[in-house]
């Protein structure tokens, strides 16, 4: 089958666009980086591959189980009984709205439940992980710290007692980043804001020589050896000439505008994925809706598809130093090498739950297996 190059350039022109199955399939075959001169098995590597035209798949001609593949498999699109028409809508618009949109949003503008969107919205984010590349934050690099969590003023004076435990920070989330004026963007959910965590991850992601610009938090004391180190002290100015931390002050302001105000409550253990999508829409800033889309889709594959999106190791703060290392925006802790097995649905998850009394009365009366 040919390829298509064409780009829609507006919410509008994909939604007519993607209707078409043809037109999916088209878009993204030119597109996957792997097909570029040809399409290829994704099982054995062969070239000897024909189109079925009326399954909208392929089939390898060297005889080996499972020789049928579609343009979903190896993407996040893998395993999901959703067409392209719904999902290619829904990467643009969480890749092209400024704040996030939420899965309620999703499932009504495309027909389908809220647990649905709510796992389409996950495994894109997985794709939004993104391995970074073109080395290390250089230049003018500003890093702070912020805390992510509800206010004691508008909680329920039950829910106070129970969540405020001590002054300030106390019973939030930190998290750290760090932005190269004019450049990108790296986040991540850590679980201190001491010297020891701080300052590892500020050494691996900022090249040596660069200017670092902070507050005056102490945690930054042992940066001047191999930085050019300013601070700003917040309880007297905000800016001093070249000294400020106003640009990663701006991406919390968009991050909180995201958490607060589209998703309204997130769970300690999925916040790193709400950081990487809003990291991954900054660091495209400056890209049209149709470029900034472009880019989401070619990533996209490009993934594991297999995601425990409910991973509870998450869980423990002790692995959110893993959220940083190695990566740009997230991605730290998915063990993507594992394949969980296929969830049974059937008759036996009547078993437990509230069913389980009628499930065994039926089940004695051997009118079931």
């Amino acid at each position: 089958m040919e390829s298509s190059l064409y780009e829609p350039k507006t919410l509008q022109e994909a939604i007519v666009y993607f209707a078409d199955q043809t037109n999916c399939l088209e878009y993204l075959v030119a597109r996957r980086p792997e097909w570029k001169t040809g399409v290829i098995c994704p099982r054995c590597g062969s070239t000897k591959v024909g189109f079925l035209k009326k399954q909208l798949r392929w089939q390898c001609s060297v005889r080996h189980p499972r020789r049928q593949f579609s343009i979903k498999v190896g993407t996040i699109f893998e395993d999901s009984p959703l067409g392209l028409d719904k999902w290619l809508p829904a990467v643009w618009l969480l890749h092209n709205s400024k704040n996030g949109i939420s899965s309620c949003e999703i499932a009504k503008a495309l027909g389908v439940t809220q647990k649905t969107a709510w796992f389409m919205l996950h495994r894109i984010r997985l794709a939004q992980q993104n391995k970074r590349g073109g080395g290390k934050l250089g230049g003018e690099v500003e890093v702070d710290e912020t805390f992510i969590g509800g206010k004691a003023r508008n909680m329920h004076a039950a829910k106070r007692a129970e969540k405020i435990q001590g002054r300030g920070a106390e019973g939030k989330e930190i998290v750290f980043g760090m932005v190269e004026r004019g450049g990108k963007v790296v986040t991540g959910h850590v679980d201190s804001r001491k010297r020891k965590t701080l300052e590892p991850l500020i050494r691996e992601h900022v090249e040596a020589g660069a200017a670092i610009f902070s507050d005056e938090l102490k945690s930054y004391d042992g940066l001047s050896d191999d930085y050019k180190h300013a601070v700003i002290n917040h309880a007297v100015e905000y800016v001093n000439g070249n000294i400020h931390t106003n640009t990663m002050e701006n991406f919390w302001s968009l991050l909180k505008r995201g958490l607060k105000g589209t998703y309204i409550s997130v769970e300690p253990f999925h916040l790193f994925r709400y950081l990487d999508e809003q990291a991954w829409r900054y660091n495209y800033r400056n890209m049209d809706d149709a470029a900034r889309f472009n880019i989401g889709v070619e990533g996209d594959r490009w993934q594991a598809p297999y995601l425990q999106t409910t991973d509870r190791q998450d869980r423990n703060p002790g692995n959110r130093n893993a959220v940083l290392n190695g990566r740009a925006a997230g991605s730290g802790r998915l063990d993507l090498s594992l394949r969980p097995a296929p969830m049974r649905i059937g008759i036996d998850l009547l078993a437990v739950g509230p069913f389980a009394p009628h499930y065994q009365r039926m089940r004695n009366s051997q009118k079931l297996p």
